[in-house]
């Protein structure tokens, strides 16, 4: 449903143009998203999981259209964005692919009532549709997060953060979208609260067949939502397989100090792996592999020439490329 092919997006960090002239400063670039190619089957949940800093939420803004590609394409469902621009982009999806932001605080208008806030998108995509049209559906998409109609005539700030992100789903579902690109959605709320909006995306999933591209940093709850899981680290796929298959055997090391991390009730007072060292900075990433100062295997190989994103463990004939049981590295030596 939805491909991408060594999308990258780079942001210009100089200092101001005048400051760089005086002090003579080079100019300096930072790549959020390098490169990174992967394809979302229709009606799966994808995962993307990594530390702050790693290029996921940049790269949700790029399939959302908040951010232009500096090099690579998307390609949905036929529909290509390009790094050269791709005028009639966001009118052939629009409707087709939303997004669930992180923050119910800051992603509602304070200023404007919940009926206003889920219809506002399709007053925008159905002008020709009559205020009963619209109101019927505000009513439904409401009626599907398990919003009273009481709650339709409130503001944002009459409400707690599990409510408002079930606004922020009705939202997006009110243009009942194909593709939902949800970003952290339950970071910032309780444990309880988390469960119960999980459990409706995937009932939600289930009724109307929505494909999910998930990222978060909560591993207990990609496990439970995704089908497959991608591994970014700074702001390139390091690994890309099955859930199960992540979880239960990964194969770059990266993922597999991020899975050492989670604490185990089983294995109750001994001594968690903590994820070594820090992130490198963007500015000036490592040479070779990016994971190589923190990396247990790393050669000198590691340090020099960067790893290719490949499959590996295919039997010839037994997964086709994209497919549920084809897993992909980029490490020199996978685990």
């Amino acid at each position: 449903m939805l491909g991408l092919k060594d999308l990258s997006c780079t942001f210009d960090v100089s200092a101001p143009f005048l400051t760089r002239l005086i002090s003579r400063l080079p100019k300096q670039e930072v790549k959020a998203v390098s490169g990174v190619s992967f394809g979302v089957r229709r009606g799966e949940t994808l995962a993307l999981v990594g530390e702050s800093g790693c290029g996921k939420s940049t790269l949700a803004r790029l399939l959302a259209g908040l951010y232009k590609p500096t090099a690579g394409s998307i390609d949905f469902e036929g529909f290509v964005e390009k790094s050269s621009g791709s005028p009639d982009f966001e009118r052939d999806i629009a409707g087709r692919l939303n997004m669930i932001f992180q923050d119910p605080y800051a992603s509602l208008n304070p200023r404007m009532r919940i009926a206003d806030i889920i219809a506002e998108p399709l007053e925008t995509l159905h002008p020709d549709w009559t205020k009963e049209a619209v109101e019927k559906r505000v009513r439904e998409s409401a009626e599907l997060v398990r919003l009273p109609e009481s709650a339709l005539a409130k503001f944002p700030h009459q409400f707690s953060g599990g409510q408002r992100q079930r606004i922020s789903i009705a939202r997006a579902l009110a243009a009942r979208p194909e593709f939902l690109i949800c970003d952290e959605p339950t970071s910032a709320l309780d444990v309880s609260v988390q469960a119960q909006v999980l459990n409706l995306m995937k009932e939600l999933q289930l009724e109307f067949g929505i494909t999910y591209l998930f990222i978060s940093h909560n591993l207990a709850v990609v496990h439970h939502m995704s089908d497959r899981v991608g591994v970014m680290y700074l702001g390139k796929l390091v690994e890309l397989a099955s859930r199960d298959d992540l979880f239960r055997n990964p194969k770059h090391p990266y993922s597999r100090m991020l899975l050492d991390a989670i604490p185990h009730l089983k294995e109750t007072g001994k001594a968690r792996t903590p994820v070594q060292g820090e992130v490198p900075s963007p500015l000036n990433p490592p040479s070779g592999c990016a994971f190589h100062p923190r990396c247990p295997r790393a050669t000198e190989i590691c340090r020099t020439t960067p790893p290719q994103f490949k499959g590996i463990d295919i039997v010839p004939g037994s997964a086709a490329p994209g497919s549920e049981t084809a897993r992909y590295c980029a490490c020199h030596h996978p685990l």
